[in-house]
Order: C-alpha cells, then structure tokens, then sequence
C-alpha cells in the first residue's frame, strides 16, 4: 500500500474496511456504470497501438475494456491505490489473456511514469481524490506525450445525483452525522464545479479543457430490494452503519426500501446519473 506521499490519507481510506466492498462487490459496480463507461470510451475513441493511461482503475473493467480497444500492439497502464482491487484486476487481466494490459499499485500523483509514454489518459470516477490536484494532474502530463487526450468521468453535484444523495437524505436523521468534505477537499463531487475543473486542468498546464454535462440512465437494482442491498453494502449509507446495532440496521433499510421502490419501473430501479465528460490535451 502506498503509505506516504502526496495521497498517504487517501491511501489510508481506500485500504480500510469502509472500501474494501469496491473490490468484493466489482461485478455489481460493473453493471451499474456500464453506461457511463461506454459513454467515456465512445468520447476518448482509444485505437490500435495506443499507449493509455487508466487512473483509478479499481478492479479493472476500464483497464481491460482499453486494452481490448489498443489491441496487442498497444499499452495499458491502470493504476489504482487499494489493494485488494489492483489484486482482483491482475487476476481478471491474467483470465482476459490481454498481454497488454497491465496494473500497478500506486499512487498516480507520486509514482514515476516515463515521461511522454502514454497516448491517453483515461479515468472513470478516479481522479476526484487528489489531495493536491493541481500537482497531481501536473504530475500526470509529465508522463503523456505532447498532443495527448485526456478523457475522465467525474460526478456533477450531489443535489443532481438523487440516486445516492436522496437515499442519503431518506435516512439522515437515524445515521450519525456524515463529514461532508469541503469544495477544495477531495471526495466524491470534488469535480462538481465547472470552473474549480478547469482551473485544476489549466494551472497544471493542460489545453483544451472542457466538460460535457451527461444524464446517464443507471439501473440501481432490479428491484428495492436489489438496490437496497447494495446501498447498505456500499457507499455513505454503508459506512454509516458500520458497527450499528441490527435495531438501527433495520430501521434505516425499511426506508431505503421506501426511497427506492418510488422509482422502481419496467426496468428495475433506474435513476439517472449526472456526470461531466471531461476533455483536455497535454
């Protein structure tokens, strides 16, 4: 585990007992972003032979889906900084048969990348937990070469994310308080704010930033209850509860169950989330 540096306390939080569900829960997670990461290929339009750089690879689904797009004449390169995802990843590049794909465990603001030795970076919601972004993401150009894309996926606000901050508020008054991290902190909707992208993406010299607002249709379950199950197996609620007595436990899943089956359809639970698309070259 990267144990100092830049991202030491993020490094912290994602090896501890709160996150290791990323790694035991990736196929659920998977399927729930499977829209947006078709969404972030489909703008990026990796090609054979290409170099790629994939931050916050969890446990693999982006890595493997660029190295399938490069092909065995290309480079992937995923980095992630929990280790029981980068474990599960290297076994899934190992059963994919995918020689060019590859995951280091490390923290992608300190790490030492060739420098101009990817084609692409490429992120699905890793790049929102830089402790100092600017020097993070000045850090990351070093290692692209001139001209490089940059293609990341990053949440807009809370408000506009009902599917977690609604079932958030469906519960606050029987969880403890939650923390809720400032607007220059690192954390979830840390890439909310247009202008705060922006400045992160230009003052560590990166050209042609912009972001494109995405409402992408998310099946959260195929039922409240599927969606329930997840909500209190991962994320803010999940954490919340952590050590609660079955009492709390149960109190706090009966309105889950509530929040969820008012947007139950056809489909299952389906809630859209919104997302930048964010572009830039180095």
């Amino acid at each position: 585990m990267p144990s100092e540096g830049p991202n030491a306390p993020q490094a912290a939080y994602w090896n501890g007992p709160a996150t290791r569900a990323w790694a035991r829960e990736h196929e659920r997670i998977d399927a729930r972003f499977a829209p947006i990461l078709e969404l972030l290929l489909a703008r990026a339009a990796p090609r054979p032979g290409e170099r790629v750089l994939d931050i916050g690879c969890g446990s693999g689904t982006s890595t493997l889906a660029l190295a399938e797009r490069v092909g065995p004449g290309g480079r992937v390169l995923g980095v992630d900084i929990a280790v029981d995802s980068v474990e599960v990843a290297r076994r899934r590049i190992v059963k994919a048969g995918l020689a060019q794909a590859e995951v280091l465990l490390a923290d992608a603001a300190a790490h030492p990348f060739s420098t101009g030795s990817f084609d692409l970076l490429a992120s699905r919601f890793g790049v929102m937990f830089f402790l100092q972004p600017i020097e993070a993401f000045d850090h990351l150009r070093k290692a692209l070469a001139p001209g490089a894309r940059v293609v990341l996926a990053a949440f807009r606000a809370a408000a506009e994310n009902r599917w977690t901050s609604g079932a958030v508020a469906a519960v606050r008054d029987l969880i403890p308080p939650q923390p809720t991290p400032g607007p220059e902190e690192p954390g979830q909707f840390a890439f909310a704010d247009p202008a705060r992208v922006e400045r992160i993406l230009r003052g560590a010299g990166f050209a042609e930033v912009a972001l494109a607002p995405e409402d992408v249709p998310m099946r959260l379950g195929a039922d409240a209850e599927e969606a329930t199950g997840f909500a209190m197996a991962l994320g803010q609620v999940s954490r919340a509860l952590q050590n609660a007595p079955d009492g709390l436990r149960e109190a706090v899943r009966g309105r889950l169950l509530d929040f969820y089956r008012a947007a139950e359809g056809p489909g299952g639970v389906v809630m859209p989330a919104a997302i930048w698309l964010v572009t830039a070259r180095s």
